[in-house]
């Protein structure tokens, strides 16, 4: 197998395009994975994100089973479901329920940010205690929940129980690869936001990955921003619209997917820039001969088993043309 022949998926945060609405993104959301279902992906994912008015991916169960039912046979699921906004046993019944009627097409991918701002976290918890210190035994309540049903204590996920739906840890810390070692969990680190610590989670999570039930070895998943264009000059141009999202995210402020620019250096100052780049510094962009390059020197340092590209891209068109390149690309086209 070569460096570069893996499987692929997606993860998209479904965010509002300027001039669009939310029903746009939403809409926009079901169209990509309908294409990326044809491209041959192995999954799609969707964030959990709230109090953006920028993204819709809120209610992410929802936006889910929307996806499952406008698509075939490519995998769902979350990127991820932020566990201290919710209890377990709401998220197994959530999941359990759709399981049952989309089988073997559903993914949980759980992390332990909230997603949001800490004020709007506050509202969204479901209690008054640091859920985020319960994350490791809310994952194996849920690994409970959707087991056999001779290892149910006496509180059940109905539909749930025997849905065997898999878990993935997320994480951009080594925290996560810790703790997914542990737990002989497959893992996916978010390096399209935080890359800094991708290189030393990866090498904790597989020097000590604990097999598991679940698992026999270490299955590690990376996030990672992806534009792809006809030439690599066509793919620093859409990459203008990335900036200007890293740049929101710097400046606070709340802008939707903008159209890509000339010259960005006429939006950011320097400092913007470093802070921006920083970010985003883990990306494979380019025309289909430099992506080649970039994902064949980045499987060489880290041989990771699957790849979830996110592309901030403004034209929804453009951005299908993205994953096609992507893919053909994997596939040693």
């Amino acid at each position: 197998m070569s460096h570069t022949n893996i499987p692929v998926s997606v993860l998209n945060l479904a965010p509002i395009r300027e001039g669009q609405g939310a029903k746009d993104a939403i809409d926009d959301m079901v169209q990509l994975a309908q294409a990326t279902e044809k491209m041959g992906y192995k999954r799609y994912w969707i964030a959990e994100h709230h109090n953006t008015p920028t993204l819709v991916s809120s209610a992410t169960s929802i936006l889910i089973k929307h996806t499952l039912e406008h698509t075939e046979h490519i995998r769902v699921g979350s990127g991820g479901v932020m566990l201290p906004n919710h209890a377990p046993l709401v998220v197994a019944e959530q999941f359990g329920t759709m399981a049952t009627i989309y089988p073997n097409r559903l993914d949980l991918g759980l992390g332990r940010a909230p997603g949001t701002d800490m004020m709007t976290a506050n509202a969204l918890r479901r209690s008054g205690n640091d859920t985020v210190n319960t994350f490791p035994n809310d994952i194996k309540d849920l690994l409970t929940y959707f087991g056999p049903e001779e290892g149910q204590g006496y509180i059940k996920a109905h539909p749930g129980v025997g849905t065997r739906i898999p878990l993935y840890i997320l994480g951009s810390s080594t925290d996560s690869a810790v703790l997914a070692a542990k737990l002989g969990l497959p893992y996916v680190f978010a390096s399209h936001f935080a890359p800094k610590h991708m290189e030393e989670a990866i090498a904790i999570y597989r020097d000590r990955f604990e097999p598991s039930e679940y698992l026999d070895a270490p299955y590690m998943t990376v996030c990672l921003n992806v534009i792809a264009a006809k030439s690599d000059a066509e793919a620093e141009f859409q990459l203008t619209t990335m900036q200007q999202f890293f740049l929101n995210i710097v400046r606070g402020t709340k802008n939707p997917l903008s159209p890509p620019v000339k010259d960005m250096d006429q939006i950011w100052g320097p400092q913007e820039k470093a802070m921006a780049s920083s970010m985003s510094s883990v990306a494979l962009i380019g025309g289909k001969d430099t992506i080649r390059k970039q994902l064949t020197n980045f499987q060489e340092k880290y041989n990771v088993d699957e790849i979830m590209a996110v592309s901030y891209i403004y034209d929804p068109e453009v951005q299908k043309r993205s994953y096609e390149i992507f893919k053909d690309v994997v596939d040693g086209n």
